[in-house]
């Protein structure tokens, strides 16, 4: 046993920050930090996504390591890297003897079947022949997927997302729970039932050139006419195909990047996310798996996906479950993102989520709330940082030194579900129903211009979109270049046209028409 000896204060460490502590693990941090102290009352503090939690001096568990363990799974939850790397370290005669104590205790079963599953080692241990059998996360704290997997070994019913190559954990927190209980299919549908069936195909041929753009546009890249239609034709098929294998991700790739930076496979190089903020200085912002570790790593999504299908997961769950796994494992050299934002489209249509016909540009709400959308990647990327040891060559080739793989393997994507959710409602509620809005104003609008001037649609499409993008009025620069022929008189009623339907107080920078 690691010994962790230290005279008693006022406040000490509990359940997973003790095992860090006793077994200096570099690990990335919990969500959850857990003290016991000798005076005072239960209280926590969250701040951001991180919760410390003291609890009073009835709830110290014992000193022995698996006190704190199955302290660690009964308050912090359950972390697979942590566990993954605290099991390396410990003893297995530790965990033998503390299962042996509690042959049929629900934590020592999950203790024991955990080693193995992370370890991929059998303990010493004989098959349970007695006891009920108990699940192996919480479903009330966790997402899971159903019907389970009974395991006779340890009489646990698995229930996790994933598989021991890929196992992602998502908690069902308060603003998750919110988010499903607004049932956000049921308000799209609401939102979309109060237009003609033309206006909406109008409105969704825009659309898709929207996503397609946005989504290019987040990555600072101008996509050419060419790769716009061909982004375009996949996302119409979105709804169709499973593009969650390795096939199609690699002809996902190859349609939309450069064709002379095409994959054939997963890389076979060290890639990174960074800039350069010196001569021959780059600053590391992401370092993804090493090569070697990809093709377990991306065999174990393709399985989490098909179990997430099959299992009744929440469609967004199961979408940022596939999308940010996607984009954190980084299979390809180029175009990791483009895909990542696409298979967030392929698992809400498939799993009927999005009604049929229609897309979400959830690019665009991404795009409009950039600072959340790469807090969402952060908040995975910024802790796992200071866990790789890394060089880089003068040429920027990059070598990782260290064993990094469970962090890829075992990652926590509730943060990454919350901001999916979010990015999601706003789709739904401003892009979706501000472009239905438009569409239908516009139609109200070009009719009254008619009335005044019978000029060709062409020209009332831009009379319509210059003003909508200066306030309501035309300027008198656009007035000369485009629109001379008109009276003064014509002008002022065209534009008290638009100002009916649009007001005056927001600037449209493109308008789908």
């Amino acid at each position: 046993m690691a010994k962790g000896h230290r005279p008693q204060t006022a406040r000490r460490h509990a359940g997973y920050a003790e095992l860090i502590r006793r077994y200096h693990l570099d690990v990335i941090p919990h969500w959850h930090t857990s003290f016991v102290s000798a005076t005072g009352t239960h209280h926590a503090r969250t701040t951001g996504a991180l919760t410390e939690e003291v609890y009073p001096v009835r709830y110290w568990p014992g000193d022995a390591t698996c006190d704190h363990l199955e302290f660690a799974l009964k308050y912090d939850g359950v972390n697979l890297a942590i566990l993954a790397s605290l099991f390396e370290r410990m003893p297995a005669q530790e965990i033998e003897d503390y299962v042996r104590s509690k042959p049929i205790g629900k934590y020592a079963r999950r203790t024991w079947f955990l080693y193995e599953f992370l370890r991929s080692k059998r303990l010493a241990l004989d098959d349970l022949k007695r006891g009920n059998y108990i699940d192996l996360l919480d479903p009330e704290e966790y997402y899971t997927v159903t019907p389970t997997q009974p395991i006779r070994r340890q009489r646990i019913n698995f229930n996790m997302l994933g598989e021991s190559r890929f196992c992602p954990i998502v908690r069902r927190t308060q603003s998750l729970k919110r988010f499903e209980a607004a049932d956000l299919p049921k308000r799209c549908k609401d939102v979309v039932s109060g237009y003609p069936a033309e206006l909406i195909r109008r409105a969704m041929s825009y659309l898709y050139t929207k996503e397609t753009k946005s989504s290019f546009e987040i990555e600072h890249i101008e996509p050419t006419s060419d790769r716009t239609a061909r982004f375009v034709t996949l996302l119409q098929l979105a709804e169709k195909d499973d593009f969650c294998e390795k096939r199609r991700w690699i002809d996902l790739q190859n349609r939309i990047v450069d064709a002379r930076f095409r994959d054939a496979d997963y890389r076979s190089t060290q890639n990174y996310v960074g800039q350069a903020v010196d001569w021959q200085q780059e600053k590391v912002h992401f370092v993804s798996p090493k090569p070697k570790d990809l093709p377990d790593l991306m065999e174990g999504l393709e399985n989490t996906h098909r179990q997430m299908e099959n299992g009744g997961v929440s469609p967004v769950i199961h979408a940022a479950a596939v999308a940010y796994g996607f984009v954190f494992l980084h299979p390809f050299e180029d175009g990791n993102g483009r895909i990542h934002r696409f298979l967030i489209h392929n698992v809400l249509a498939r799993r009927g989520f999005t009604p049929s016909g229609l897309i979400f540009p959830v690019s665009a709400a991404m795009l409009h709330r950039l600072d959340e959308y790469d807090a969402s990647l952060e908040a995975f990327s910024r802790p796992l940082m200071p866990l790789v040891q890394y060089t880089l060559d003068d040429e920027g080739r990059m070598t990782v030194q260290n064993d990094t793989l469970r962090w890829y393997q075992y990652i926590d994507l509730t943060f990454q579900a919350e901001a999916l959710f979010g990015f999601i409602e706003q789709t739904i509620e401003t892009e979706l129903a501000e472009e239905l809005a438009f569409l239908a104003h516009y139609d109200q609008t070009k009719k009254a211009i008619q009335a005044i001037v019978d000029m060709p649609d062409r020209q009332i499409d831009l009379f319509i979109r210059l003003c909508v993008q200066n306030h309501g009025r035309l300027s008198a620069t656009k007035r000369t270049s485009h629109f001379a022929k008109l009276s003064d008189n014509e002008v002022a009623g065209m534009e008290r046209a638009v100002q009916a339907a649009y007001g005056t107080d927001t600037a449209r920078g493109e308008c789908g028409m």
